[in-house]
């Protein structure tokens, strides 16, 4: 209903400004303006495009002030950017105003498809005009952590897995060296996969299983012990702690315990800078974050549930990423498979064979486990029980079992569904990481492969590219498993070696909007960087305002106050001119909330003492022209003249204190951090803001007065007569 009123509604405007435009040469341009204005909100109005339809609206007031008859058109373009910025702002504002003083509307005890055939109604106008408006402006100004309250999330860094990796790393370079030394391998490339196994002709290196920062190494030969002389073992002296046995043919490795700890702080604090710039990618620009031993505290300020969801999502996910061959020459799972009793299994597991590459114009059938998940399983309660059987399994210490997800096509529904969990043998060395990426992207996916998906597609770094395609064209044929967070998400057969350093993560087999809302998360992840080590939200809980009731209600008192005192002081120090002054720091106020409610900030108690601030700052710039007004005119200046001067004179001062504010609020955003930052982000828009009302809102206003109106006298607080 509400679309047909707008939709007719602005074809009649735009037909009477046509109308206009032809019986009026003088005022054709812009009522054309106008008509082509009305005629686009009308279309957008068809087509339930609400931006576009609110744009050309608020185009239409500008137009029709520009057709007027006040004294020049370039008065009437300047007043009629005003009044479009004023409505905007309103508009802008209204959701923010009408959510804290009504409420926002809690529709939590829906169902997902009730709420979702409300959310669209209301997008449509079919609940009215106050609905239409609120359900299609999504962002909000909310008040901060001090003054309503949030979410705080307690993330505890995995650092053991932290110093794993540490010793994962020495674990293949001493295994690289040691190809090297011995004789299998030459060059200063990485030795491959085959010269790595002929090295256990002499020698076999074992990760601890009970202990993160510790490897051995089992000699063969007792004689070989002389090649691996303390010239060789250097390079690892300094971090390492190297003790030999009493027979010279074993010899284990430990992290030494400096190194540990500064492993154990760089993993956390790594970790908080991760957490910041996906934190910050989101746009919670006044989140707070903070480290405590070797806990991430996240504290969000807001009450929405579904952005709550989506920070949980984001913030939780690991992105580490690994590219690791499958090792498909070895049936590791056959035997398993033809001597377990299915009672000794867990309930759900079961074993199926695939036919895997190996070599070119070559397949064999390979077992791998397959888990079902349970009726009103979790996918995760899944995974973890298939991960604790594994763990009963005498994995190899150069492999590895890999996880991903089984789907199955649902007839009924026409989608594809996660029925369970299948198995990967890996060899357990990355050939590329995550850290080799330099950037990443959600794509659509319209090649003929897809049915219309997304993927994400990453460009790796010089490296990493040619570590890519040296690996890729040294496995042609062989499955190469891409390993998000632990899970293989999928295990491509390589068919060419693969130049360039593109590769590409597929969103499975969901419906297109899940695709794309997954490569999106994966995608700010990515981009924003791996964590350290895994991180598990060890607590959850809602807090109410920092600052307490009373606080709250003092302080901002406190800010009202002042701000009344220095409009009353100008109304009455500067009569009329105070009056205009009064005005265009009301209406800076109201473009800064718009503002601030635009990029969906928080409001705390420093962004009030920014608001604050520049009212001060924004009054300061009126009295510097009052009073260069006010001399003028004792120098016998007409009141347009001085107005002319006055702001002439005075811009340049105006000019240097902003400018100077603003340097200082830049310098707080850079390197302030929670409410610091939403201070310096306020006082920015608020300097800004003020340089537009101080300077030009406020000479409209004495144009109108000495060019439209021709006083005689200017009221700025003195007794000054003077013709035009």
């Amino acid at each position: 209903m509400l679309h047909n009123i707008l939709q007719f509604g602005f074809a009649g405007i735009a037909g009477l400004c046509l109308l206009g435009a032809w019986l009026s040469r003088a005022k054709r341009g812009v009522l054309m303006w106008a008509a082509i204005s009305a005629g686009a909100a009308a279309i957008s109005a068809h087509y339930y495009v609400f931006w576009s339809l609110a744009l050309f609206s608020l185009m239409i007031p500008w137009a029709l002030v520009c057709a007027g008859p006040w004294i020049d058109m370039a008065w009437r373009m300047k007043t009629g950017f005003v009044l479009f910025l004023a409505l905007g702002s309103v508009l802008c504002i209204y959701p923010t105003f009408h959510d804290e003083y009504h409420g926002h509307e809690d529709q939590s005890h829906l169902a997902s498809d009730v709420r979702s055939e409300q959310e669209t109604k209301a997008q449509r106008g079919e609940l009215g005009l106050g609905q239409f408006v609120r359900s299609n402006i999504s962002f909000r100004l909310v008040r901060g952590l001090d003054l309503k309250g949030g979410l705080r999330l307690v993330y505890t860094v995995d650092v053991d897995e932290a110093i794993k990796d540490k010793r994962d790393r020495y674990y293949d370079d001493l295994r690289a060296k040691l190809a090297t030394l011995f004789g299998y391998h030459q060059g200063d490339s990485r030795p491959t996969i085959e010269e790595l196994q002929k090295l256990q002709e002499k020698v076999r290196i074992e990760k601890a299983r009970d202990r993160a920062d510790t490897m051995t190494l089992y000699l063969n030969d007792r004689a070989d012990s002389e090649k691996i002389t303390d010239e060789f073992l250097q390079q690892f002296k300094a971090e390492v702690q190297v003790n030999w046995s009493s027979d010279l043919k074993t010899a284990t490795f430990r992290i030494r315990n400096e190194v540990e700890s500064q492993i154990r702080e760089r993993a956390v604090t790594q970790a908080k800078e991760t957490v910041e710039r996906r934190v910050d990618a989101l746009g919670l620009k006044e989140a707070g974050i903070s480290t405590r031993d070797e806990d991430v505290i996240v504290e969000v300020p807001g009450e929405d549930e579904r952005a709550f969801d989506e920070i949980r999502d984001i913030i939780s996910q690991t992105a580490r990423l690994e590219f690791k061959m499958v090792d498909d020459d070895t049936d590791f799972f056959e035997p398993i498979a033809r001597s377990a009793k299915r009672e000794d299994l867990p309930k759900g597991l079961d074993f199926r064979i695939e036919n895997a590459p190996v070599g070119p114009n070559k397949t064999k059938p390979n077992y791998y486990a397959l888990m079902l998940r349970g009726e009103n399983e979790d996918m995760r309660d899944a995974l973890k029980r298939m991960q604790e059987w594994v763990a009963t399994l005498q994995v190899p210490q150069d492999n590895e079992v890999g996880f991903g997800k089984f789907v199955e096509y649902d007839e009924e529904t026409d989608t594809f569904e996660d029925i369970g969990w299948r198995t990967y043998f890996l060899f357990s060395k990355a050939e590329v990481t995550g850290d080799m990426i330099r950037d990443a992207q959600a794509v659509p996916d319209q090649g003929d492969r897809g049915m219309g998906g997304w993927y994400v597609r990453m460009e790796l770094t010089p490296v990493g590219a040619d570590r890519f395609e040296d690996i890729t064209g040294k496995n042609i044929k062989r499955r190469f498993a891409i390993i998000l967070d632990a899970k293989v998400e999928s295990a491509p057969v390589i068919q060419t070696k693969i130049p360039g350093g593109i590769a590409t993560i597929t969103m499975g087999a969901g419906n297109v909007t899940q695709q794309l809302e997954d490569a999106r998360k994966l995608e700010l992840v990515l981009r924003s960087g791996a964590l350290p080590a895994p991180i598990s939200l060890s607590n959850e809980q809602r807090i109410g305002p920092t600052l307490g009731r009373d606080a709250i209600s003092e302080s901002f008192k406190g800010a009202l106050g002042g701000g009344t005192l220095v409009l009353l002081f100008m109304m009455v120090y500067y009569r009329r001119a105070g009056v205009i002054a009064d005005v265009a720091v009301l209406f800076n106020l109201v473009i800064q909330i718009a503002v601030l409610a635009m990029f969906g900030a928080s409001m705390t108690l420093p962004g009030m003492a920014g608001l604050a601030l520049t009212i001060g700052v924004a009054v300061d710039a009126n009295v510097l022209i009052n009073e260069r007004i006010r001399e003028e005119l004792r120098l016998g200046k007409s009141p347009r003249a001085a107005v002319d001067i006055g702001y002439d004179k005075a811009f340049s001062a105006i000019l240097d204190g902003h400018v100077t504010t603003f340097i200082g609020g830049l310098i707080l955003a850079q390197y302030g951090t929670g409410p610091i930052k939403g201070f310096a982000i306020t006082l920015i828009i608020g300097i800004a803001a003020s340089l537009f009302t101080g300077v030009v809102c406020t000479r409209l206003m004495f144009e109108w007065a000495v060019r439209h109106r021709k006083v005689k006298k200017l009221s700025v607080g003195i007794k000054t007569a003077a013709s035009v």
